[in-house]
């Protein structure tokens, strides 16, 4: 839950609370529909997300992630069975009106059952079985998201017709309610409110674990959850990307560049990244450069996000980067967003897949814009990454942190004749969001 920090600074910003019970109706709802669109019975699940997703309960999750101990069974008609840690009726008392009833007995990982962990997966396979026996299920269209070896030989013994449950959950979860994206605006707002505290602590001499502990903490404070990754690097460490955060030492005039990859209030995700300039001295000329590019690159191709448009669209249009800059390239143009990093995926051309990810924008999507521009051999990356909303005519720009004017001096001009008008409200926007958090600290 969202601490009174975080409440007092939505206050102060306008925000509209969400209504979680709302969300979580909304969200049994889609994932029955998509059981009920693929002719399935029931749905599976093992993966701590989805089971959040379809239950709105969680319990030690990051622990669970590699301990599987909690499992959800839904069926096309709504029915939902929650296997926890121990039989916890309180889901049922208070106001999780989702689980209609609460077991034991999913942990079929040697950790927990050695040698007998077979015997553990026949005797949570059976109860399945009886299951879909007592509801007259004798089809067995079973979806399963992931599951441990041995449970998944039981249940196909039983001669369960399985399909793919993790198609089924990341569809569901693709298409954001209204109460949803109030949601993910508060959790954005809590987290661009912790990067503004940390630029204004960071200083040359920190370590980058230093710095990052700073984005943690004040994630914490306000109810937020974890952080994915520890993508946060300094200097010519930045330079390939994917280094994560240690020791290293900040000096003066350095480029600190970082992934937010934060879960943060409400269980959102908020992953949006920047690159910033700390130091007395001005960024060189190709830094500058290599930024515009960057920048550049998110904002026109974010011009591509409307309802209707193919997602091969946002791989083959919009800005292409120079090749100089292909071997480093970021893993993804864009790619969707919630609970975390979410479907789709959309790659650059040069690693698509034809028939992967053959779909189009719907409004209530959320995609997450990349940049990665960063040269071989180079002594430095640009990282940035914008939060976006499918709308019913276009999109909206969910993020508000401000560029680095530093890397931005010499390109002022030609970079607001580039922009469109909505990119334009961006920045001003931007603007006016740091502002109101120097008020508020």
């Amino acid at each position: 839950e969202p601490t009174e920090l975080a409440l007092n600074e939505w206050n102060l910003k306008g925000l509209d609370l969400p209504d979680v019970s709302i969300i979580n109706s909304y969200r049994k709802e889609r994932v029955v529909r998509q059981l009920q669109e693929n002719k399935l019975d029931a749905v599976l699940l093992f993966d701590p997300l989805n089971i959040r997703y379809a239950t709105g309960t969680s319990n030690m999750l990051l622990w669970n992630t590699h301990n599987p101990f909690r499992s959800c069974l839904i069926f096309d008609d709504g029915h939902c069975i929650l296997w926890d840690y121990q039989e916890s009726t309180h889901y049922i008392n208070s106001n999780y009106l989702y689980i209609d009833e609460v077991r034991t007995g999913a942990s079929m990982f040697y950790f927990a059952k050695g040698d007998n962990v077979k015997s553990a997966a026949e005797k949570f396979s059976n109860q399945v079985y009886q299951v879909f026996d007592k509801k007259g299920k004798h089809s067995k269209k079973l979806a399963i998201d992931k599951i441990m070896l041995d449970g998944f030989k039981s249940l196909e013994s039983r001669d369960f017709k399985i399909e793919n449950g993790e198609k089924i959950m990341e569809h569901a979860r693709s298409i954001k309610s209204a109460e949803e994206i109030k949601a993910m605006r508060c959790s954005i707002s809590a987290c661009e409110t912790s990067m503004h505290i940390m630029e204004r602590e960071i200083k040359p001499g920190m370590s980058e674990n230093d710095i990052w502990s700073i984005l943690h903490s004040e994630n914490i404070k306000r109810g937020g959850e974890w952080i994915e990754t520890r993508l946060l690097s300094s200097g010519t460490k930045t330079n390939p990307w994917f280094q994560e955060c240690g020791s290293r030492v900040l000096q003066n005039n350095e480029i600190v560049a970082f992934d937010t990859d934060l879960v943060g209030c409400y269980s959102i995700c908020t992953d949006i990244s920047r690159t910033w300039w700390i130091g007395d001295k001005e960024p060189t000329k190709e830094m500058k450069d290599d930024y515009r590019i960057a920048l550049e690159h998110i904002q026109e191709n974010a011009e591509l996000v409307a309802p209707g448009v193919p997602f091969k669209d946002l791989t083959f249009k919009g800005h292409q980067l120079d090749d100089m800059y292909k071997k480093q390239q970021y893993s993804c143009r864009f790619h969707g967003v919630g609970l975390c990093d979410e479907f789709p995926l959309i790659a650059y051309p040069e690693d698509y897949e034809e028939g992967a990810f053959d779909y189009v924008l719907q409004p209530g999507m959320t995609l997450c814009v990349e940049a990665l521009i960063s040269r071989e051999h180079g002594e430095f990356s640009i990282k940035l990454e914008d939060q976006l909303l499918v709308t019913d005519s276009g999109f909206e720009n969910l993020t508000s942190y401000p560029f680095d004017k530093k890397f931005l001096k010499q390109h002022s001009d030609s970079l607001l004749a580039f922009s469109s008008e909505n990119q334009k409200e961006i920045i001003i926007k931007s603007d006016k969001q740091s502002e109101l958090n120097d008020v508020i600290y």
